[in-house]
């Protein structure tokens, strides 16, 4: 039996010719990510089993994203210690403040995830880099740690769903709507511990950022991993970015899959995940009048520049809501510099937007955007769990940026063409 691209990745770096669905393994890792919540754990993990050195100090990368610029002493004291640890074993990619962007937008900009690669980050949404045909996925912070000192880890080889792709997407459509129909039609758990992997000619017309979005939320449905095939578009992306060898995997044509689901992209309409889980999706004609107090655009769902662009057309001679609270965040200081050249930033600022410098910030209820009790939010972001961003009493409503600005202009959550 011929295997999928999640187990080609898997067996090259367990040095196993083949591998299959529910086998555990010890495999390389080419890269270990972790960030100013999470890294201070690993770290204080992996001197705890007494190792005093790391196992490559350029496969480690430190971004300091979650509660940066600092909020509190707290969270100070969090990047101090990374900060130090990274001093100590002269870590290269560690990025704090000024060069930090939100991790999973920072990484494959910096040309630090590539096709084939195999990365862990102690972060659940290090399943994004599946976009470059890499097999990335979250771990915990000791599994992080002895990852760190020893450039190995175990898996359990995950079987897989295969998503058929096909038709591309309508206007004011994108890959947030297309993860947002697929969570909604198999539930959070409907892919638990299985590599999500998308195929079928509907892949081409996915921009390498709608494929971001995508596998970023993959651990929404509960998945091991999202993986995309490597094409034009993924090695273009590359081209300026990685500046070493990279490894072009593809799924065999009798892999095994455990199901196979057909989308139809074109039959998608903008998507908006209801409170309190992700599967909670309804199209924006059927979710009825919801008016917000705040709409947040950024993330490392939705901060790239194709999602600045998107919310900058809509909010171009146009008032945000006087009652929306709008808040813009760009990923990471390329993305934020490009709104600024683009005019972008300025397009935002007069529509009465603030443009925040990149960070996690409100996603996880950090800073720079939290809910007070009975507000509701239209969220680019990428869950909407009780009490995710402020008050336990609070609600969020996730959505594309494109749904997230019209709705900071209206001042209820709507789709761009119920603008006028």
């Amino acid at each position: 039996m011929g295997m999928t691209m999640t187990q080609k990745i898997l067996a090259a770096h367990a040095g196993l010719d083949s591998v299959s669905a529910g086998q555990l393994i010890e495999a390389n890792i080419d890269l270990t990510l972790a960030n100013d919540i999470t890294g201070p754990v690993a770290i204080r993990e992996m001197e705890k089993a007494g190792f005093d050195k790391v196992f490559d100090n350029t496969k480690i990368a430190l971004v300091m994203d979650h509660f940066a610029p600092n909020k509190d002493i707290k969270s100070a004291e969090q990047c101090l210690e990374c900060r130090e640890f990274s001093k100590k074993h002269n870590i290269v990619n560690f990025f704090d403040v000024g060069a930090m962007g939100i991790e999973h937008a920072l990484l494959p900009e910096k040309g630090l995830a590539a096709p084939g690669d195999l990365i862990i980050g102690a972060d659940s949404h290090t399943c994004t880099y599946g976009a470059l045909g890499a097999f990335s996925t979250g771990v915990g912070s000791t599994d992080l740690a002895a990852g760190m000192a020893t450039g190995k880890a175990w898996f359990k080889v995950p079987p897989a769903i295969k998503f058929v792709l096909k038709g591309k997407l309508q206007p004011w459509v994108s890959g947030k709507d297309v993860i947002l129909h697929i969570i909604g039609r198999i539930g959070v758990d409907g892919a638990l511990y299985k590599s999500m992997e998308f195929t079928g000619e509907g892949v081409q017309s996915l921009t390498m950022d709608d494929r971001f979005t995508i596998c970023n939320m993959a651990i929404e449905a509960g998945a091991k991993n999202g993986i995309f095939p490597v094409d034009e578009k993924t090695m273009a992306y590359i081209e300026t970015r990685v500046t070493r060898p990279v490894s072009v995997f593809e799924a065999d044509p009798d892999a095994e899959y455990e199901q196979e689901i057909e989308i139809d992209l074109s039959a998608l309409q903008p998507t908006v995940a209801c409170p309190h889980l992700p599967e909670n999706t309804k199209t924006i004609g059927e979710l009825g009048r919801i008016e917000i107090q705040q709409s947040v655009i950024g993330s490392c769902t939705n901060g790239r520049i194709d999602d600045m662009r998107a919310a900058a057309a809509i909010l171009k001679g146009r008032k945000v809501n006087p009652n929306v609270r709008t808040i813009i965040i760009p990923a990471t200081q390329e993305v934020y510099l490009q709104c600024i050249e683009e005019g972008l930033t300025k397009i935002f600022i007069q529509a009465g937007a603030i443009v925040s410098t990149p960070t996690c910030g409100p996603c996880l209820g950090g800073h720079m955007g939290i809910l007070a009790h009975g507000e509701k939010a239209v969220s680019t972001t990428n869950r909407n769990f009780v009490g995710r961003m402020g008050h336990i009493t609070s609600e969020i409503y996730l959505a594309s940026p494109a749904v997230a600005a019209a709705s900071a202009v209206a001042g209820y959550i709507c789709a761009p063409d119920a603008l006028k």
